[in-house]
């Protein structure tokens, strides 16, 4: 048996206990993907092996954490990809405008960036106090980062310039208090926030939302766990919901297509049909 060989029976027994232990299947990801992050764990911890990791899955929560914060997409920035944003702003609020609530659905949030960009854009157009925004992601790391909205301020340069090109209204600073090496968002901009731990793997609807964006996660699924997340999105909608997802991935092939108009189709942002 080759080394590769070896190496995928370490990595089906590792997801296994993972699912057996704490209830997190990650059987329908990227295999690929999973395998990078599963190296790039083992490498930070010095093991030779990805049969070490078992017994530290089992027995110590700290490493537990390290591989699902690892397994988590958290690479991610305010107003990420400027054009999405200004779309937003200009095709999907106006029809937000005519609702006399909103709910709002960020899945795979991660570290926040995105909810927070959302925050600013509902606050700018008018409609934030009538809304709620629901944040989630299965790894509990990043639900702390977002809840506190502390990033560095090195990348505050880039969030200002996003910001700018999407459209905004006011003066990114004026968003954001300075602490150090820090940037703390603003309190105001969490008041419609709810924060929760929610595996699209495994748990169910959110229902009646009207605006649902789920952007660079679905890339890192298999085509049988992407189906079972569009229908999870679709059956949160409400008739006419917005649905936006990643510049590189689609829903042309997947069985709920027929179910969505595209508003946007460049920048991946549709509408479900009535």
């Amino acid at each position: 048996m080759n080394k590769n060989e070896i190496e995928k029976i370490e990595i089906d027994i590792l997801l296994e206990t993972l699912n057996k232990m704490h209830g997190y299947n990650f059987s329908g990801y990227a295999k690929a993907s999973l395998k990078r992050r599963i190296r790039k764990t083992a490498k930070e911890f010095n093991l030779e092996s990805i049969s070490e990791m078992i017994p530290k899955v089992i027995h110590d929560n700290n490493f537990l954490n390290k591989l699902l914060f690892n397994f988590s997409i958290t690479v991610s920035e305010m107003f990420r990809d400027p054009p999405f944003f200004k779309s937003l702003r200009e095709t999907v609020i106006p029809f937000l405008k005519t609702y006399p609530y909103i709910k709002i659905w960020h899945a795979g949030c991660a570290t926040g960036e995105e909810v927070y960009s959302m925050a600013i854009l509902l606050q700018e157009e008018g409609l934030y106090d009538k809304c709620t925004i629901f944040a989630t992601d299965f790894n509990n790391s990043a639900l702390a980062q977002a809840k506190e909205g502390i990033y560095d301020i090195k990348q505050i340069k880039e969030f200002t310039e996003n910001y700018q090109m999407s459209g905004g209204k006011s003066s990114f600073s004026d968003y954001y208090i300075t602490n150090n090496n820090y940037a703390k968002m603003n309190k105001s901009l969490r008041d419609k926030v709810t924060f929760a731990n929610h595996n699209l793997v495994t748990d169910g609807v959110f229902s009646e939302m009207h605006l649902i964006l789920c952007r660079n996660v679905l890339i890192y699924f298999g085509s049988d766990l992407q189906n079972r997340v569009l229908n999870v999105f679709t059956e949160s909608l409400v008739n006419k919901g917005f649905l936006a997802i990643g510049s590189k991935e689609s829903i042309e092939y997947s069985s709920v297509n027929d179910k969505y108009k595209a508003i946007n189709k460049k920048l991946r942002i549709f509408r479900k049909k009535i």
